[in-house]
């Protein structure tokens, strides 16, 4: 799945910005990335790619459509990098990489930029970790060198950790414990990615940040944040050379240290699934999730299961839209999930009950769904909707600087391909009827299905 896709669907995945700093209107001041292109036609996405002596991938997109840039850092760290005994780290390093450098005071960094006129963000998942910036043209310079800075010289002392302690813990009371369904997708992943670094999620648990010393978060730093484990993408109205020339006043001179460790992940779909209840006193209606392992998001078979998880999911003509809302009226809505990723997948469905309805009763007919799709495959109609519809988020995801800089480093860091930018979508294209009942018998199999279930706090 896209990138930008990834975030959608599981938005509580995001970290942002404003919450770094005591500056919370930082993100919303500045200007657009770029105007809005016209979806009936898109022009391939021109790129120029180096590398640096000292390892940092660079990406260069030059387009003058308006006077804007957007610079994007992306590292290959996410949560999937931690400890066991760790869980967190990566979401709480984003956090501290606002904190400030040697050269940029503790707090400074948002008020730069939004003084600049721009905007900026940054975000963590199980598999990397971004930064970006959203300014005029001419302000680059400022741009790259707020990010070399925290490569360099990120400031990492005891009180931006303490600071930012706080913050993250708000952060997760907020978004995940005091939330209704909160904890859905951290229940999911202890379910199916069970025995593996994918089992906990990137905003880690309380305990371990607290327990954490200083020094963790140095050597943290000093482990992942590093020009070899980078790829930079610069994409908007500046001249090619001289963004070359920048690139190398700031980033050349930062030395390459050792290899950058990955964990090595057996990924294993042939499991036999398992159900648990979520029992919440602030569960409002009885919710449940059908879930399966799914392959590793370079597999071929990623793109006929982006497009039937859409099919059975996604939006009101989706078929289980249509069944539990529309025509039974047992279910409040319905949300496909196909999280596939470095080293793992995940396949999921998930439906919100109405009032009254058992979860016996939406298991029901989530598996009719599930099986009518597995024995009869999909309509010619479906079929037509779901390429639609990845025609149309292709034609979405080259809307703004930041959406294409996002892309290319996606693509060079994850698939080797950075051109797939501009050829991805004829994958999906590819894809026949066939194929997604094909992938419907092979992956949504009833030993491999994983329940989670959200009884009301009267229900046993």
């Amino acid at each position: 799945m896209k990138p930008a896709a990834l975030f959608s669907a599981f938005p509580f995945l995001l970290c942002l910005a404003p919450f770094l700093s005591n500056n919370p209107s930082a993100v919303a001041q500045g200007i657009p990335s770029s105007p809005t292109e016209s979806r009936s036609v898109r022009k391939p996405i021109e790129f120029t790619e180096y590398d640096l002596p000292n390892g940092l991938h660079v990406i260069l997109h030059e387009n003058h459509a308006a006077p804007v840039v957007a610079t994007y850092v992306l590292y290959r760290v996410g949560s999937k990098n931690e400890r066991p005994d760790r869980t967190g780290f990566a979401h709480f390093f984003e956090h501290l990489m606002f904190e400030g450098s040697e050269h940029i005071p503790r707090g400074s960094i948002d008020k730069y930029i939004s003084g600049a006129g721009g905007n900026l963000n940054a975000s963590t998942s199980f598999d990397r970790t971004d930064y970006f910036f959203n300014l005029p043209s001419h302000q680059l310079r400022l741009a790259l060198w707020i990010e070399s800075e925290r490569l360099l010289h990120a400031r990492i002392d005891e009180a931006g950790v303490e600071t930012q302690r706080s913050v993250v813990k708000e952060e997760r009371r907020r978004s995940y414990d005091n939330q209704p369904y909160g904890s859905l997708f951290e229940e999911l992943s202890a379910l199916v990615f069970e025995g593996t670094p994918y089992q906990w999620v990137p905003i880690g648990s309380f305990q371990y940040i607290d327990q954490a010393k200083i020094e963790e978060f140095r050597d943290f730093h000093r482990t992942y944040y590093r020009p070899d484990n980078a790829t930079l993408v610069i994409a908007g109205d500046f001249k090619k050379d001289d963004a070359k020339q920048i690139v190398e006043e700031y980033f050349a001179t930062i030395p390459k240290g050792e290899a950058v460790p990955q964990p090595n992940i057996s990924w294993d779909l042939q499991v036999t699934g398992k159900s648990k209840d979520v029992l919440k006193k602030n569960t409002p209606l009885p919710a449940l999730v059908h879930a399966w392992r799914g392959p590793v998001e370079t597999h071929p078979d990623a793109y006929a299961l982006d497009m039937l998880v859409n099919i059975l999911g996604s939006g009101r003509s989706s078929r289980l839209y249509q069944r539990l809302v529309e025509k039974e009226g047992v279910a409040m809505s319905a949300m496909p999930y196909c999280y596939l990723m470095e080293k793992a997948g995940l396949l999921a469905l998930s439906v919100t009950g109405q009032s009254g309805v058992s979860l016996d009763e939406l298991d029901r007919l989530l598996k009719a769904e599930i099986g009518a799709v597995i024995s009869e495959g999909v309509t010619e109609q479906e079929f037509q909707k779901a390429r639609n519809a990845m025609e149309s988020q292709f034609a979405e995801s080259a809307g703004t600087m930041h959406d294409r800089a996002s892309s290319l480093a996606h693509y060079h860091m994850f698939y080797h391909d950075t051109a797939l930018v501009n050829t991805e979508l004829q994958r999906y294209l590819s894809v026949t009827r066939e194929d997604l009942q094909k992938v419907a018998k092979q992956y949504f199999t009833e030993s491999g299905r994983f329940t989670l279930r959200f009884p009301l706090p009267t229900e046993k």
